[in-house]
């Protein structure tokens, strides 16, 4: 705090008014700096809402990419669930076809032996029944 000197009527005007017109400036620079803080706490609100709001947005937009990041895997593993067993069928089909194929191969080759043993057996007794007619041509002629 500031002394001042006195004077036959109190305090020396000039000191005071000095002190006074220094306090005026001190107070109007502090007036000053809390308007501008003030305008610059706004602003800075104004900025903290704006930032707040693109987080905000960004979350959502976050947690969107991570719903649609599932379904795609999900839809993905479905098909290639759907490939894989699709995959599975035809092979079963086709496995299946390739034994009823190779069993119709084994029974014709099976009738084929049955056959050729018939076609054997038959043509034994048709040379069999032939020797026979030969035997029998030579007693013929022997005969007269």
């Amino acid at each position: 705090m500031e002394k001042f000197s006195y004077e036959a009527n109190g305090y020396n005007r000039s000191e005071v008014n000095k002190f006074v017109s220094d306090v005026i400036t001190q107070t109007e620079d502090i007036v000053s700096r809390c308007s501008s803080q003030r305008d610059e706490i706004i602003k800075l609100k104004e900025e903290l809402e704006h930032y707040k709001s693109i987080e905000d947005a960004l979350r959502v937009a976050v947690i969107k990419a991570e719903k649609v990041s599932d379904d795609i895997k999900r839809r993905a593993n479905e098909e290639s669930d759907a490939i894989v067993n699709q995959a599975r069928e035809n092979a079963d089909r086709i496995v299946n076809e390739a034994l009823i194929r190779a069993n119709r191969i084994e029974h014709n080759a099976n009738l084929l032996e049955k056959n050729m043993e018939i076609f054997k057996q038959k043509l034994k007794l048709i040379v069999a029944q032939q020797l026979e007619i030969v035997d029998e041509i030579e007693v013929l002629e022997l005969e007269p």
